[in-house]
């Protein structure tokens, strides 16, 4: 009795401060309830995670029409050439053998040895014929065959590319003004053309840049007398010796032609145009108003080259007497481009032209979809002062801007490097694979000199002082004309511009 007495005052006192038995058996179904909906969220979310979305570079839109069953070229020699788009290219070889870790026969600064004829040893861990097996060779030289033969193995396609000698004498008027004494005298480049003997003296370093600078690249006397037999024996030298010439007038249709001829998937031979310079803002004739034709525009490919931008630049609207006189100066590079460029339309005509169409499509489709991903600003080429990341601000040189890309924000990991490495200057680009190929033993680093760049950049981009100084002073590479972006100026984020601004070098080689 006196038990449940006890037991009935100790539930009324339970009941009455903690509240009644009911409503605690609810709040443990309510519990219950909750942890069952929560471990069935869980099952459920589970089986419904669809897989991460494959990067843009690993769709099947990426190999692009098929090629049979040919195995893609790993011995490549690509002649680059000076002012016809030739950085676009490198960037290519750049990319593909990175991806693969082929070797590279790269120079021990940045150019192999130019203006001078090219030396074998001009080429970093070279220690004699095929001691050693390099894969690509593709910076700045003068051809010299002999010697190219002793670092490349036997089975090497060999290819390079030509430029309407006008057009050219026109981006390399902006871009060696300050380089070449020939242009450094004349007003413009019209009063250059007007009277080139006024102005030009083949004894002076560096005035190549200014005749036949595509014959001079492939390893001639620029400076010889025109002659039909000499043009003809210097054409068919060069046949023998490369497989294939590119016409940067027609980039898009020799990316096709490479690509076939290579053997390679469709976004090896994808590209943004590197190394463009700045244009006025309507005055791109016959290009559409797409990054890539205001791109192209500017690298001179597929179009009428613009007029200039910068302060300093002269006015170079040519007349046409004055072009017709910038052929007949620069006659031999002249009967050279139209020797190849009929030789390159008899390859599309074999090829077939609709074929051709419908890859160039295919090709300049796949550059958009690449652009809307990897490009901010809608993928348009940018003053090298609105580059946030300065690691991949392009080198500035001569009387106009040259433009560059940013990244967008936000990519994952592998589609950011697959985009970095179409943008990476070409300057940045040679020192991350010089670093990755010869390794640094890991020591304090020498302090860099002025101008120059050292160190590991964000993103892994290895930023190297050059140690070589001969090949530069051999190539001109110390001549006033380099410069720093817009010095004193305002940098993305409103910060003034140092004079030593570490991003860009004075007195570097000249790439491109």
């Amino acid at each position: 009795m006196l038990f449940r007495r006890r037991a009935r005052m100790l539930r009324l006192l339970v009941c009455g401060r903690l509240g009644p038995v009911w409503m605690w058996k609810a709040l443990l179904l309510f519990v219950a309830i909750g942890f069952a909906g929560q471990l069935l969220g869980v099952i459920f979310n589970k089986s419904s995670v669809q897989p991460a979305a494959r990067s843009i570079f690993s769709s099947p839109d990426a190999q692009g029409p098929s090629l049979g069953s040919c195995q893609p070229h790993m011995h490549m020699m690509f002649l680059k050439t000076h002012k016809t788009a030739s950085s676009t290219v490198l960037n290519m070889l750049y990319r593909f053998g990175e991806e693969r870790d082929l070797r590279f026969a790269l120079p021990l600064g940045y150019q192999l040895g130019y203006p001078l004829p090219f030396n074998a040893h001009r080429v970093k861990g070279y220690r004699g014929p095929r001691a050693v097996e390099f894969n690509i060779m593709g910076n700045h030289m003068r051809f010299n065959k002999p010697e190219v033969e002793k670092v490349m193995p036997a089975d090497t396609f060999y290819f390079s590319i030509v430029r309407d000698p006008v057009a050219l004498a026109e981006s390399s008027f902006a871009y060696y003004k300050e380089v070449a004494p020939a242009f450094r005298k004349a007003k413009g480049l019209g009063d250059f053309a007007d009277d080139p003997r006024k102005y030009y003296d083949p004894r002076l370093r560096n005035n190549h840049y200014a005749r036949n600078l595509l014959w001079f690249d492939f390893g001639m006397d620029h400076n010889a007398n025109f002659s039909v037999v000499l043009a003809q024996r210097g054409t068919a030298m060069i046949r023998r010796a490369f497989k294939l010439i590119l016409v940067s007038e027609y980039f898009d249709q020799s990316m096709i032609l490479l690509r076939h001829a290579l053997c390679w998937p469709l976004d090896a031979v994808v590209s943004f145009s590197l190394n463009a310079r700045q244009q006025k803002p309507s005055s791109v004739g016959g290009i559409g108003g797409s990054w890539v034709g205001k791109a192209a525009a500017a690298a001179g490919v597929g179009g009428r080259v613009g007029r200039l931008q910068a302060k300093s630049v002269p006015n170079l609207p040519l007349t046409e007497d004055q072009r017709e006189k910038l052929r007949q100066w620069n006659a031999l590079d002249w009967y050279l481009y139209k020797a190849f460029n009929k030789t390159f339309w008899e390859e599309i005509e074999k090829f077939g032209h609709a074929q051709m169409e419908q890859e160039v499509a295919l090709l300049r489709t796949r550059r958009d979809d690449l652009a809307r991903v990897c490009l901010r600003d809608g993928g348009k080429p940018v003053e090298a002062q609105r580059i946030r990341d300065r690691n991949i601000r392009p080198f500035q040189s001569g009387l106009v801007k040259i433009l560059g890309y940013e990244l967008h924000p936000g990519l994952d990991n592998a589609t950011r490097t697959a985009c970095l490495r179409m943008i990476r200057p070409e300057i940045q680009y040679k020192d991350v694979l010089d670093f990755k190929q010869f390794p640094r033993v890991a020591a304090a680093p020498a302090p860099a000199q002025a101008g120059q760049q050292g160190g590991v950049a964000a993103g892994g981009s290895f930023l190297r002082a050059d140690s070589s100084r001969t090949a530069e002073r051999a190539m001109g590479g110390g001549e006033v004309g380099g410069r720093t972006v817009e010095e004193g100026g305002r940098d993305w984020d409103g910060s003034r511009l140092k004079k030593n601004n570490q991003t860009l070098t004075e007195g570097r080689a000249r790439l491109r």
